[in-house]
């Protein structure tokens, strides 16, 4: 008799959901998707945009085995679940899986769990539901949507300026960035000047600032207008108004994905795709020393809720720990386009402390589990407790104000205040009947400084904020938009910090451009953040997906047209040198490698150099001819850097590397095997060796001899 199949996204989950489930089960993977889009039919596009949109879908070359296994698993299984990720994407996976197996959609059991603990695993078997076709033709809209835009952008884009690619939510992230670069470039820097006041009381002094003159704010725009404010103070300083208040801070709302990137990125120097490589091991399951567990529920949630269950088993063990006045309230508030289908982002189990599991997590793993661990507890725990006190002083009509404060209860803060640290800021005992005598009193020359560029963390929160897009997808949005060259993250040469910064590239500035003139009413941010509105609305089943279809296509169709008939070929810039081969021009081009030089006539002439290795060439590289044919070799790049190419390709495929290779030395001895003189090499991992210099034909290396140690 068979077994039960269960079959999940990830291979490394099943191991740990098998030993869950017992002997009756077998869990499998289907490793990711299974299909996708086909790149047949019209335009390649593998949407039949005629006939309703319908799709063709395709098993994926790198899957074909895997499908093969599946469906002689799924023969021999008394019953199939399908346990994918708890998502659009997931219950995309587990509809392909019941078309392609051959399974009924409508009663196959589908299992969804938010985290992968024991009792989570055998509740969600316990309770399967079926293929929510909502959720399907919501996540099948999306990459239908990604496909056409896509496609038809990065067709036209490659036609007409050579850009590489465009698409629905990374042109619009780039569109955020080249905005903000523009703000910069149009900013015009203006002086301003403070005033500072340092009193002292006893041992003690503080700095008061400028705040009123004359009971108006002061703007104070030259040297000679700040000058006037000082030469009015040399009075004495009464103080005008003391107050003392105690201010209550509450604790951030637990981690949403986009929360959990922004935080790793400013706190801990994670990059998006890293924090989300790190999460999803961490909820797929660690080896706590023989046991298999999840210690994070599902990391891809817009979501700030948490279970009842948890929300009881963490305040108690907060009260075990920390003392009853540490137990706080919930104050959940999810975003307006949260999808509450998963819980926040938390631990699965509030006695795995970071500290617990530490011995079996990786550096990278526990301060990411710790951060989490951190923010979860800090949000049922209570308020931090300030007693703040304001000041202001009165000179010649001049007001001026100071603040202070201390810390009279950490609450939350004592857990998270290593991400979140509070500092005393002290002012000595004061009384109304106070007066301070000749107070130094000192003007600041001040410039306004332009907008910050967008760090990785502010860019997530941004795209966050004004809906674009999913969570989920900002790893890959801004990987993508760095290796199509539109942009790169590094640090600002004008700031001291190291912070690195998206600063847009020559090609992002010139596409973004094109697809603002052409493309304004689709690329920009309400359209967008319309159409993620749009897709969820599909999800729920209030709107017809190809109804939506047509009226995007109606919209859109046209405006390619017109780009491709207004649209100006962007003219190759000159090299200002005539091909070797055929006498045609050279020019720049940008390849998958960067900037490169081959001839206008490509691809009749299919001569390229590379454009790093321009400059040595005209400073009078000697000419290399190929040793195979006799034709001139060329300079080209590949994934490796740069290598002598013939140029006779690809009748003839010869390449050299660009770097002389150290020649062989005679070690005077001669090989056992062939009789040719042995030759002491280097290999390419920079060791030396002893080999034939008959090679290839005779692959002879000689073993050192290992010095046998003496017994004494």
């Amino acid at each position: 008799m068979g077994k039960n199949l269960v079959i999940v996204e990830s291979p490394s989950k099943s191991k740990t959901i098998e030993k869950y489930l017992g002997k009756d089960f077998k869990v499998v993977s289907s490793k990711g998707h299974i299909c996708d889009l086909a790149t047949t039919g019209k335009e390649g596009l593998g949407i039949d945009v005629d006939h309703d949109f319908a799709p063709t879908y395709k098993i994926s070359k790198d899957k074909k085995d895997v499908v093969k296994e599946l469906k002689d698993l799924t023969k021999k299984s008394n019953a199939v679940y399908l346990a994918s990720d708890p998502d659009r994407e997931g219950e995309a996976i587990a509809w392909h899986l019941a078309r392609v197996l051959d399974l009924d959609i409508d009663t196959t059991k589908r299992i969804i769990f938010h985290e992968i603990t024991k009792p989570a695993v055998l509740e969600a078997i316990k309770e399967p539901t079926h293929i929510d076709m909502d959720l399907v033709h919501s996540q099948e809209t999306r990459r239908m949507l990604d496909r056409i835009i896509g496609f038809k952008l990065s067709k036209l884009l490659q036609n007409k300026i050579q850009s590489k690619s465009a698409g629905r939510v990374q042109s619009v992230a780039l569109h955020l960035i080249v905005l903000k670069e523009k703000e910069i470039q149009a900013f015009q820097s203006e002086e301003y000047w403070s005033i500072h006041a340092t009193l002292k009381k006893g041992r003690q002094s503080f700095e008061a600032l400028l705040n009123k003159v004359d009971g108006k704010k002061p703007k104070l725009k030259n040297e000679e207008q700040a000058h006037e404010i000082v030469e009015r103070c040399k009075a004495p300083f009464t103080i005008a108004s003391l107050t003392t208040r105690s201010r209550k801070k509450q604790a951030r709302l637990p981690f949403t994905t986009s929360t959990m990137q922004q935080e790793a990125s400013t706190k801990l120097g994670f990059g998006a795709r890293r924090t989300m490589s790190i999460a999803q091991k961490l909820y797929e399951g660690i080896d706590l020393g023989g046991q298999m567990e999840g210690l994070i529920t599902y990391m891809r949630s817009d979501s700030t809720r948490l279970s009842d269950i948890f929300v009881k088993d963490a305040m108690q063990q907060i009260e075990n720990e920390y003392g009853k006045e540490y137990v706080g309230k919930l104050h959940a508030k999810n975003a307006k386009n949260a999808q509450d289908a998963h819980e926040a982002i938390r631990p699965t189990n509030v006695l795995n402390t970071p500290q617990r599991v530490k011995p079996y997590l990786t550096s990278e793993q526990y301060r990411l589990y710790e951060m989490i661990y951190a923010r979860t507890l800090a949000y049922l725990m209570s308020d931090a407790v300030f007693s703040v006190t304001n000041v202001k002083l009165d000179c010649n009509g001049c007001e001026y104000a100071a603040s202070g404060s201390v810390l009279t209860f950490d609450g939350y803060l004592k857990v998270y205040d290593k991400y979140e640290k509070q500092k005393d800021d002290l002012l000595p005992s004061l009384t109304k009947e106070d007066v301070f005598e000749n107070v130094p009193v000192e003007a600041k020359q001040h410039f306004t400084e332009p907008p910050a560029r967008y760090t990785e963390a502010k860019l997530i929160k941004e795209l966050e904020e004004k809906s674009i897009g999913r969570p989920s997808t900002y790893a890959m949005i801004i990987d993508t938009l760095q290796k199509r060259g539109y942009a790169e993250l590094k640090a600002d040469p004008n700031k001291t910090t190291k912070t690195k910064v998206f600063f847009p590239s020559e090609q992002g500035m010139l596409t973004d451009e094109k697809l603002q003139e052409y493309f304004k009413s689709v690329i920009n941010v309400e359209y967008t953040a319309n159409m993620e509105n749009t897709l969820d609305e599909i999800a729920e089943g209030q709107i017809d997906p190809i109804a939506y279809m047509h009226t995007f296509y109606d919209e859109f169709a046209p405006l390619v047209q017109a780009a491709y008939d207004k649209m100006p070929k962007k003219e190759l810039e000159r090299v200002g040198r005539t091909c070797p081969e055929c006498g045609g021009e050279l020019v720049y081009r940008n390849g998958k490698y960067g900037k490169f030089i081959s001839c206008i006539n490509f691809p009749k002439c299919r001569y390229t150099e590379s454009k790093e290795d321009e400059q040595s060439e005209q400073e009078g590289q000697e000419e290399k001819f190929c040793p195979n044919c006799g034709a001139k070799m060329v300079i080209k790049k590949g994934r490796y850097g740069p290598f002598w190419a013939c140029s006779n390709y690809p009748e003839c495929k010869t390449i050299v590397s660009l770097k002389e290779k150290a020649k062989p030395e005679p070690t005077g001895e001669k090989c056992p095997e062939c009789g040719h003189d042995l030759v002491k090499r280097k290999s390419r991992f920079g060791t030396t060796f002893i080999g034939c210099s008959n090679y290839p034909k005779c692959r002879y290396i000689k073993k050192e001899e290992k010095k046998k140690e003496e017994k004494k």
